[in-house]
């Protein structure tokens, strides 16, 4: 079973609430230097994405995070193995005692989960692994206001995602046959 994320946009209002979950729930730091500005590691952030123009800009809110990818490219590029994915959920982990700070993974990674903090050693996502032995959901799911993030094994998350497509796909098309058998 691989387990994931799926993040429903239409939901997502950009409040931040997964970023300060996942960094609360991680012991993360808020700052890694004094430099104002500077930032500490943030495993899941919230990007905004624009499209489109005036009069019909768009802006979509992403819950982004590692996203435990199938054939995960920071896995191949570790020149030490400190990053593998577990067989038995693909969930990714790096072994911090293994990490040389070389930054591969973060160069290889197409969403930026790595993340590097004082220490200079690789970071990520787990997936809340700790919560998950115990039946719960990870930090960013359980805290996120608006049931936009959801986590668990990528069937059950298909399903969702086609539900929602499916719901999207009637409300386009319901009013048109309601209007066409009325006549």
């Amino acid at each position: 079973m691989q387990l994931g994320f799926y993040l429903d946009t239409e939901r997502c209002v950009g409040c931040y609430t997964c970023t300060v979950a996942c960094k609360n729930w991680n012991n993360l730091a808020p700052k890694t230097s004094a430099t104002p500005g500077v930032q500490g590691p943030k495993w899941r952030r919230v990007l905004s994405v624009e499209s489109g123009s005036y009069p019909n800009a768009e802006i979509v809110k992403l819950s982004l995070g590692c996203q435990h990818c199938g054939k995960p490219a920071c896995v191949g590029v570790c020149p030490t193995g400190a990053l593998s994915k577990r067989a038995d959920d693909g969930v990714v982990v790096v072994d911090q005692n293994k990490c040389i700070g070389c930054r591969y993974c973060l160069f290889a990674c197409p969403f930026g989960a790595p993340q590097y903090g004082e220490e200079g050693t690789m970071q990520k996502c787990n997936l809340c692994l700790g919560r998950l032995a115990e039946g719960k959901k990870p930090a960013c799911v359980d805290s996120c206001p608006a049931k936009a993030l959801h986590a668990g094994s990528l069937d059950d998350l298909a399903k969702l995602a086609s539900g929602k497509a499916a719901q999207r796909l009637a409300g386009a098309t319901l009013p048109s046959l309601i209007l066409s058998t009325a006549k």
